[in-house]
C-alpha cells in the first residue's frame, strides 16, 4: 500500500539541520517506553532518542525495535522511523544497532477528516536529526502469534514489531496487488460479507464484521512506488489468487489505508521480511461446473462494454462521436475502453467468456445504451466463432430502455429457444436502469421468462440536502448508499414480475442481474420475502457460500438467480464461475500502467482468457423444462418424442427416452442392470448426482476424474460404472448398459457434473 507522502527537506537543508543546534532538549527513552500501553504515545511532539535494532527498511524509512524489549505485553518494542535515505544510508542496514534522535509524532495515514485513521494513528519518529550506529550483527526474533485477534485492535500493542502470524492465511482481496503491492489475508478462510448471510444490523451481522475485522490484515511491499516492476508477490503461477494460502507469514506490523482513497478505512499492515511463498489453493476454473438440465441461462456484468470509446471513436471507425446520459450526448459520458485497442482486448475477454457459459439465454449488465449497436457487437463476435445465427439479440422493447448511459440487454440462441411475444420494459420512474423480460419457447412447446436487472448501486451517497437524501445514506449497516432505492425497485419488480407471469400464460419466471444488493440485504429480502427463490443460495457449496464479488476483502453475491416457485422445483442447479472476482485487475483489458505504455511497470500479464473479463462473476442456471417427468416403475420405461426427465431407482429397467434432449437420473447404486436403448450424445446426459452424494465423492468433473467410469460389453455396448475413489477397476460399481455405443463417444457434457 503506498504510504500517505509527506514533504522531505532536501539533503543540503537536512545536513544544515544537523549543524544547527537543537532548541528543545532531547530526552533518552527505550522505544516500549516511546509506545506507551495506549493507543498513542505519552511522548508525542516530545524530542527523543533512542536505540533499537534495525527489523525493515521501506522506502520510506526503517522500523527499529528494543534489543530485549520491557517485558510488557501491553506496550510495542517496535518503532518506524520517518525519514529521507539520505539522513541514514550510512547506519542502517537490517541487523544494525542504531541511537536515532527525533520527534515523537502520531500520524494520521488518511485524510485529517477519516475517523478510522484518526483514531489508528501511528506512533513513529519524525523530524530525524541524527542517526548513529551502534554495532552489527544483531537480531531480533519475531514474537508468534495468529489471527483472528482477541478483540479488535489488539495488534496495536505490536505496531512496529517483528511478528510471525501463523496460518493458513488465505487470499481475501487482490484488487490493491499490482498498484500499491497489498494483497489482504484473512484466516479461518475466505471472508464473507456480513449482509450475504445475515440480514443487516442484527446481532449475527454485527458478529460477523467484527469477526472478519480480527481475522484480516493487509499484505504490504512497504513501498510509496505504484505499479512497481515486477509486481509484488507474483509466483511462478502468476498472481496470487482470491482463495489462495500461505502457511505464516513473517514482517513488521504497521498500520494504514486498505483502499485507494484518503477517506477510506485503515486497517493494520504486516511488511514481509522473507519472500512470502503463496499455494495455489484456489485454481482457476477451466469451465463452469457443470448445472445439469436442459437448457442454461446466464447473467453476465460486462462492466462497461462500450462501442463508443472514452477518445470519441468507435468501433465502426468512426470519430468524434459520444455517449448518451439523461438526455446529453458528450465523450465524457463514455466508459470502458479508451481506444479500438483497448476495445479489442475487452471484447476478446469477455467473448471467451460467453463461449465456455455457452448459455441459451445471457442476460448483460453495463452494456452502452445505444439501442443494440453494442449488444450486436458482441453478437457479431460470437457468431463469427460459432457459425452465423448461433446467438441473436432479444430486440428494443417498445417502452424503452432507459435515459442512463448503461443498460440491461439479452442474447439467445435461436436454435434453443424462440421469442415468444415481444420484449417488455419497465420504464417506472423508480427504474433508473428499466428491468427487461423476454418469454421464450423451447422446441418442446415449454416456455418461460426471464427479467434482467441492475439495480442502483451502492456508491455515491446523496447529500444531506438532496431530495432523495431521505432512506438513501449510508445507514452503518452494511447496506451501502442508495439502499432505499434498490428495495423500492425490487418491489416494483415484483409487479412487474407479476405482469409478465399474466401477459406470459406461464408462472415460470427467473429474476436475473446485477441487484447490487447481497444476499440477506432489503432488495433482495424483498423478492426471497415475497416467494422468490435464491437459486445460487439454495445450490451454495457445502463447504463455502455463494459469491460473485470482492469488496473491501469480503466476498459476496451480488449477481442473483431469483426463481418463482413453480419454476423452482425445475431448477436443476445453480452456481457463479470464479473467474473475475478472484482475479487480479492487471490482467484486464486496460493498457495504462503496463509496459509498454508505462516503462517503469511491470510486464503485461493479459491474455485472451475469460479471467478478469469483467469484475463481476458470471452466474449460471440450469433448467429442467421438460415435456413429461417420469418415475420409472416398470421393467420397461419409454419416453415421449420431447425433452424427458425419466427417473430410475432399485432394481433392472430398460429406458427408452424417444426423441428430444432426455436426462435420465438415477438414484440408487443397486439399478445394476438398468439399459439406456437409445443415449444420444450431445443431446442426452445421465444424471448420477444422487448416487455420487451418497458415496460422498464431490467431483467438479466426475467423468473426466473417473469418479464414473466406462467400459466395454461386447462389441457393441457401453457400461457405465462408479469408482467411489477414482482408483481402478476393482471398486467399480457397474450401473447402466448403454445399447449401442462405444466409450469414445461419450466425454463429460454426457454426465451430469
Amino acid at each position: 500500500m503506498n504510504f500517505p507522502m509527506r514533504p522531505h527537506l532536501p539533503a543540503a537543508a537536512l545536513a544544515l539541520a544537523f549543524a544547527l543546534p537543537q532548541v528543545q532538549a532531547q530526552t533518552a527513552l527505550s522505544i516500549p517506553a516511546i509506545q506507551g500501553s495506549g493507543s498513542t504515545s505519552p511522548y508525542a511532539t516530545s524530542l527523543v532518542t533512542t536505540t533499537g535494532v534495525v527489523t525493515k527498511i521501506n522506502s520510506n524509512g526503517f522500523f527499529i525495535q528494543d534489543l530485549t524489549g520491557d517485558g510488557n505485553p501491553a506496550t510495542s518494542d517496535g518503532l518506524f522511523v520517518f525519514a529521507s535515505p539520505t539522513t541514514w544510508s550510512a547506519a542502517v542496514a537490517v541487523g544494525n544497532l542504531v541511537s536515532v534522535t527525533g520527534t515523537v509524532t502520531e500520524f494520521n495515514t488518511g485524510a485529517a477528516a477519516n475517523s478510522d485513521t484518526a483514531s489508528h494513528t501511528l506512533t513513529e519518529l519524525t523530524g530525524v536529526t541524527a542517526v548513529t550506529l551502534v554495532g552489527t550483527g544483531y537480531s531480533i526474533t519475531p514474537v508468534t502469534m495468529s489471527l483472528p485477534e482477541a478483540v479488535n485492535d489488539d495488534l496495536e500493542r505490536h505496531e512496529g514489531m517483528l511478528v510471525t502470524i501463523t496460518g493458513p492465511l488465505t487470499v481475501a482481496q487482490n484488487y490493491f496487488q499490482a498498484r500499491y503491492g497489498q494483497l489482504t489475508l484473512s484466516a479461518g478462510g475466505r471472508l464473507e460479507t456480513p449482509t450475504n448471510r445475515h440480514r443487516p444490523g442484527t446481532p449475527e451481522a454485527i458478529a460477523l464484521a467484527d469477526r472478519n475485522a480480527r481475522a484480516r490484515i493487509l499484505l504490504d511491499d512497504g513501498s510509496t512506488a505504484q505499479n512497481r516492476n515486477p509486481t509484488p508477490y507474483i509466483g511462478s503461477s502468476g498472481a496470487p489468487r482470491g482463495g489462495d494460502t500461505i502457511g505464516s507469514i513473517t514482517g513488521v506490523i504497521d498500520y494504514g489505508l486498505a483502499t485507494a482513497g484518503s477517506a477510506g478505512f485503515g486497517d493494520y499492515k504486516i511488511h514481509p521480511t522473507t519472500v512470502p511463498v503463496f499455494s495455489s489453493s484456489h485454481p482457476r476454473p477451466a469451465a463452469p461446473a457443470g448445472v445439469g438440465g436442459n437448457l442454461k441461462v446466464a447473467s453476465f456484468n460486462v462492466l462497461n462494454y462500450f462501442t463508443t470509446f472514452t477518445n470519441g471513436q468507435t468501433a465502426d471507425g468512426l470519430s468524434g462521436q459520444g455517449c448518451s446520459l439523461d438526455g446529453t450526448v458528450a465523450t465524457s459520458n463514455c466508459r470502458g475502453a479508451t481506444s479500438s485497442a483497448e476495445f479489442i482486448r475487452q471484447r476478446n475477454k469477455i467473448v471467451e467468456a460467453m463461449l465456455l457459459l455457452d448459455a441459451d439465454v445471457l442476460g448483460l449488465m453495463e452494456i452502452q445504451n445505444n439501442g443494440n449497436t453494442a449488444v450486436d457487437n458482441l453478437v457479431e463476435a460470437l457468431n463469427t466463432r460459432l457459425g452465423a445465427g448461433t446467438y441473436a439479440s432479444v430486440g428494443l422493447p417498445a417502452a424503452g430502455t432507459g435515459s442512463d448511459a448503461i443498460r440491461v440487454a439479452m442474447i439467445y440462441k435461436p436454435s434453443r429457444v424462440a421469442r415468444s411475444g415481444a420484449a417488455l420494459s419497465d420504464t417506472d420512474a423508480v427504474n433508473n436502469r428499466p428491468t427487461l423480460a423476454q418469454t421464450f419457447q423451447m422446441a418442446n412447446g415449454v416456455n418461460f421468462s426471464v427479467l434482467v436487472n441492475h439495480l442502483k448501486s451502492k456508491g455515491s451517497c446523496p447529500s444531506a440536502g438532496d431530495a432523495n437524501a431521505a432512506g438513501n445514506t449510508d445507514a452503518g449497516d452494511g447496506q451501502g448508499c442508495w439502499n432505499g432505492l434498490r428495495t423500492q425497485q425490487a418491489q416494483r419488480l415484483r409487479t412487474f414480475a407479476s405482469q409478465v407471469q399474466t401477459a406470459a400464460g406461464s408462472s415460470d419466471l427467473l429474476i436475473i442481474g446485477d441487484l447490487n444488493a447481497y444476499g440477506q440485504e432489503d432488495p433482495v429480502h424483498a423478492l426471497t420475502s415475497y416467494g422468490w427463490v435464491d437459486e445460487a443460495h439454495r445450490f451454495a457449496p457445502a463447504s463455502g457460500f455463494a459469491y460473485s464479488y470482492v469488496f473491501d476483502g469480503a466476498a459476496g453475491r451480488l449477481d442473483h438467480l431469483l426463481s418463482s416457485s413453480t419454476l423452482s422445483a425445475k431448477v436443476s442447479g445453480a452456481t457463479h464461475w470464479h473467474i473475475n472476482a478472484d482475479e487480479s485487475v492487471a490482467q484486464d483489458y486496460n493498457l495504462e500502467f503496463k509496459q509498454p505504455a508505462c516503462g517503469t511497470c511491470a510486464p503485461d500479464p493479459y491474455s485472451v482468457s475469460p479471467y478478469r473479463s469483467s469484475d463481476h462473476d458470471p452466474a449460471l442456471i440450469g433448467l429442467n423444462l421438460y415435456n413429461s417427468y417420469i418415475t420409472a416403475t416398470g421393467a420397461t420405461v419409454t419416453g415421449t418424442a420431447g425433452d424427458d426427465l425419466i427417473t430410475a431407482g432399485a432394481g433392472r429397467r430398460t429406458l427408452t427416452g424417444g426423441g428430444g434432449r432426455d436426462q435420465f437420473a438415477f438414484t440408487s447404486s443397486f439399478a445394476g442392470g438398468g439399459t439406456i436403448a437409445d443415449f444420444t450424445p450431445g443431446s442426452d446426459v445421465i444424471n448420477l448426482r444422487a448416487i455420487l452424494q451418497a458415496l460422498r465423492v464431490s467431483a467438479a468433473a466426475p467423468f473426466t476424474q473417473g469418479y464414473i467410469t466406462c467400459t466395454h460389453s461386447g462389441s457393441s455396448d457401453a457400461v457405465i460404472g462408479v469408482d467411489p475413489d477414482a482408483s481402478g477397476p476393482a471398486a467399480r460399481r457397474q450401473l447402466i448398459l448403454l445399447k449401442n455405443l462405444r466409450c469414445d463417444a461419450l466425454d463429460s457434457s454426457s454426465f451430469l457434473n
